[in-house]
């Protein structure tokens, strides 16, 4: 199994807004995000660490601005937190290893679908598109991946 962590390289390589939202615990403006609308099959992987996160046919719209899935891939590589920041009480998602800020999760996603919304920052994320993850390393998640149309 791969190892993830926090990668001083990669952290060298964000641009203003990702290296705001993954270091800082900052949020991109609502409909601006690179990934918002995106539904190519694939994963999102942190920017920071490249620990697998979302699955493309986890991500549905939920018009609140950001990108929005109704599950991890795979537990392990999500931390939550209690977030009590803005005068309200939420649960911050972060990566577990890169431990970058990804966004927060809610109680309002889709009902037959566990009803979570995990609502996620475009800027903390890196998409790997199906036909690159088995090269990338990501193969063992192609089985969460929708087939290509």
């Amino acid at each position: 199994m791969p190892r993830y962590s926090k990668d001083p390289d990669a952290i060298a390589k964000l641009t203003p807004e990702q290296y705001h939202v993954t270091q800082n615990n900052g949020t991109e403006r609502p409909g601006t995000g690179e990934y918002l609308d995106h539904r190519e099959p694939g994963i999102y992987v942190d920017i920071v660490s490249g620990e697998p996160l979302f699955a493309s046919s986890d991500k549905f719209d939920s018009h609140c601005g950001w990108p929005s899935f109704t599950k991890p891939i795979d537990p392990v590589h999500v931390s939550e937190l209690r977030d009590a920041t803005l005068g309200m009480v939420r649960t911050e998602i972060r990566s577990a290893n890169g431990d970058s800020h990804l966004g927060h999760v809610f109680p309002d996603g889709p009902q037959d679908r566990g009803g979570l919304r995990y609502c996620i920052n475009s800027a903390s994320l890196r998409f790997v598109h199906r036909d690159d993850m088995e090269a990338e390393g990501y193969g063992n998640y192609l089985g969460q991946v929708e087939n290509p149309q």
